[in-house]
């Protein structure tokens, strides 16, 4: 068997990973997402303080998934930001307090509560999410739609794996 790249043992860089071929791959996907996600934070709190100046970045993300799937528990949030019950309980006051999310009880388990956006709420993340999406719109404007419905399908794809 031909190690590719490796130090002549077949161990390469770490015990059963290879150095070569598709691991310069996987360097290369790690490179390109490291900066994607970079750019993602930086732009994510941009988005925030449009949305309302004393709004944190992370919480852009609650208010994205709140639009979408409508009234969620907290643990519903939490589960799907991938934070903890108390991240999230501070970051849905924080909202609750500058107007943008509603508390009402869950009609299903009046111990629980259901959150959703306020209309003021919606109107902000909607304006800047519209605004947001015409950037892309314009910054892949060169690209085929069927590689744009690629880049989104594989996205999801690797969204879905980091679930697990």
């Amino acid at each position: 068997m031909h190690d590719e790249g490796g130090n002549g043992d077949g161990g390469g860089v770490g015990a059963g990973v290879p150095t070569g071929g598709m691991d310069q791959a996987f360097l290369a996907l790690e490179r390109e997402l490291t900066v994607l996600l970079r750019r993602a934070r930086a732009k994510s709190g941009e988005m925030a303080r449009a949305v309302h100046p004393d709004l944190e970045s992370a919480a852009y993300g609650l208010l994205a998934r709140l639009d979408e799937a409508g009234r969620l528990r907290a643990t519903e949030l939490a589960a799907y930001i991938g934070v903890g019950k108390a991240t999230m309980s501070r970051q849905l006051r924080a909202l609750e307090h500058l107007g943008l999310i509603a508390r009402e009880p869950d009609p299903a388990d009046g111990r629980a509560w259901l959150v959703h956006l306020t209309e003021e709420g919606r109107a902000r993340f909607r304006a800047v999410r519209d605004a947001r999406r015409v950037a892309y719109v314009r910054q892949l404007a060169g690209w085929d739609r069927d590689e744009v419905a690629q880049l989104a399908r594989l996205l999801h794809q690797l969204n879905r794996g980091v679930e697990g």
